[in-house]
């Protein structure tokens, strides 16, 4: 672009778009054909941080529009750039997260003949059966409108992830620069409140005081919808006990009366009536079906989408609406529906979680050397309870089932976990984005096995100086590291025995930590959490702590001829 032509090409015009639009920050990798579109929009105030790979970038985007509300952005190359970071996109589509993937892509009239361009792929249609939408750019006066399609359709009704389609010669187009400013504008009231219907309301509060044994189960919409006063207000004016999924945790802190949390399994089996707030009768909750859930319970279900309800159980009061009016239209509504929990359901509920509690404690107290899972989360969650305001990451098997019930949250949207889709590989991703986009500090608790899909991420915590620390509980395999191979080599579960983690940290400037005891791990986490510095700790664990798919083993069929078993055959 240059004053004397007064012409605008295709990477300002997208850069332009964003800002009108409040993004200030992309995630991304560079190379054809968007090198320059990184380059104009870090020099236009933008941004722009630089990944080892897509799907990691992707991951940062798609928590940054988790945490915020507003759609991530994330700028791949064409072909097998776009194909990395596709997983990525349709993991925030699963998880309702709204995230755009910016991609260059080739030559249309070449693609389309099949005539073998550069990275020749149909991207649009392959993105298609994995996001909520996908478009494509065909000309350079269509960049403002392409821009404020994908964040509209991101954001609005259910969110998820956009992918936007912009071929390399339509980025090199020009046009007039008066003419191309009237094609971008603001998008206003991407995501409008939709309210519910009043006698649904009704209907749903009725229902609610039929209960003998209410419960709310938040769910990781409730946490993204921000409305968190309203929220607590409903449940602390009706006194319904309440279950937090994970990535709902501290929306009202865990240790709060109500919470059901350490008494989960009871509450699921026994309850009569289920407010479903921002969660889904997904794998999650045993689809709602018993002898999990109780076989004659009824579900009050909130949801932005009409064609969730009805997906697993029959509904008996579907609420459409977004989160915060319908919660705002019950809670005002109760005043002529009063709710009473009977102390029977909460002292039963009360009596179990003591009981659990107890026996957690008694894990806790455990000190087997060399550490096991409870022993070092048992550390680190008494970091954390000094440190409410750190965001934590969470992956892997073990890593993540056991810290799902130790650590505990008191703060809303301070806990991104692997989500709807159980996936690995989004620890750095997520804690870069957390980190990017609060400027807080963010510890990664991590399976040794998890870790690896994204280490290589240390490198761009390390460059930008972002206050991540990542603590890796190592027992040397997937699952567990003792398994006894069958041959010369080592045994499918098994990883590197004894490995130092913590010096990757080290080689790219970071502190690295090498802990074997919960007194070294309390030490060097506060440290690290003080320091806002790049760190690793590596805590070295048992190499028998673990159990087989975590707490998911009934959907992993087992083989009789695993070592030291007879096959079938035999």
């Amino acid at each position: 672009m240059t004053a004397s032509t007064r012409l605008i090409d295709g990477f300002h015009l997208v850069v332009e778009a964003l800002k009108a639009n409040d993004v200030a920050t992309m995630y991304g990798i560079v190379g054809i054909p968007i090198t320059d579109l990184a380059r104009v929009a870090q020099a236009s105030g933008i941004r722009y941080i630089g990944f080892r790979q897509e799907a990691s970038a992707g991951n940062a985007a798609a928590a940054a529009g988790f945490l915020t509300g507003r759609p991530g952005v994330c700028l791949t190359t064409s072909g097998p750039g776009f194909l990395n970071g596709l997983p990525a996109l349709a993991n925030a589509t699963a998880n309702c997260f709204p995230m755009i993937q910016i991609s260059g892509s080739s030559n249309r009239a070449l693609v389309d003949l099949h005539r073998g361009d550069y990275q020749d792929i149909d991207q649009l249609d392959a993105a298609r059966p994995f996001v909520k939408e996908a478009y494509r750019i065909g000309r350079v006066e269509d960049i403002g409108r392409g821009v404020a399609r994908a964040i509209r359709t991101a954001v609005s009704g259910r969110p998820g992830g956009v992918y936007l389609d912009i071929p390399g010669e339509v980025l090199g187009q020009a046009m007039d620069a008066s003419a191309g400013a009237e094609t971008v504008w603001r998008v206003v009231d991407p995501a409008p409140r939709q309210l519910p219907a009043p006698e649904a309301v009704e209907h749903a509060l009725r229902v609610l005081a039929q209960a003998r044994r209410p419960l709310i189960v938040l769910g990781k919409g409730a946490a993204y919808a921000q409305a968190d006063n309203v929220i607590r207000e409903f449940v602390e004016t009706t006194g319904i006990p309440f279950l937090p999924m994970s990535m709902a945790k501290g929306l009202l802190p865990d240790a709060h009366p109500q919470s059901a949390a350490a008494a989960r399994s009871l509450a699921i089996a026994r309850a009569d009536v289920v407010l479903l707030v921002g969660a889904r009768l997904n794998w999650l909750l045993g689809h709602g079906d018993s002898p999990q859930w109780s076989a004659d319970a009824k579900f009050v279900q909130v949801d932005i989408a009409p064609s969730e309800f009805d997906s697993n159980q029959p509904i008996a009061a579907p609420l459409a609406g977004d989160i915060g009016s319908v919660m705002s239209a019950l809670r005002d509504g109760v005043a002529a529906h009063p709710l009473t929990v009977p102390t029977e359901w909460t002292d039963e509920l009360a009596e179990r979680a003591a009981r659990n509690d107890a026996k957690m404690r008694e894990r806790l107290a455990e000190d087997p050397h060399p550490m096991r899972f409870y022993n070092a989360l048992g550390a680190i969650r008494a970091v954390l309870e000094e440190n409410p305001d750190v965001y934590v990451v969470n992956e892997g098997a073990n890593a993540l089932d056991l810290a799902r019930n130790v650590i505990g949250m008191a703060v809303p949207r301070h806990r991104l976990d692997t989500g709807t889709w159980g996936v690995m590989g989004i620890g750095m991703g997520y804690a870069i984005g957390a980190a990017v986009e609060t400027g807080r500090p963010v510890v990664a608790i991590e399976g040794d096995s998890a870790f690896g899909f994204s280490g290589m991420e240390i490198e761009t915590i390390c460059r930008y100086r972002l206050p991540v620390t990542v603590v890796i509980l190592n027992n040397g395999g997937v699952y567990r590291g003792d398994e006894s191979p069958s041959g010369t080599d080592p045994a499918p579960t098994v990883l590197s025995a004894r490995a130092h983690h913590e010096l990757i940290a080290e080689a790219f400037g970071g502190k690295g930590y090498h802990v074997t005891t919960p007194v070294e791990l309390r030490s060097a986490l506060s440290a690290a959490i003080g320091s806002r510095t790049p760190s690793i700790i590596d805590c070295e664990l048992d190499p028998a702590a673990g159990v087989e798919s975590g707490h998911l083993a009934n959907l992993n069929p087992t083989s009789a001829a695993k070592p030291g078993k007879v096959s079938a055959g035999g």
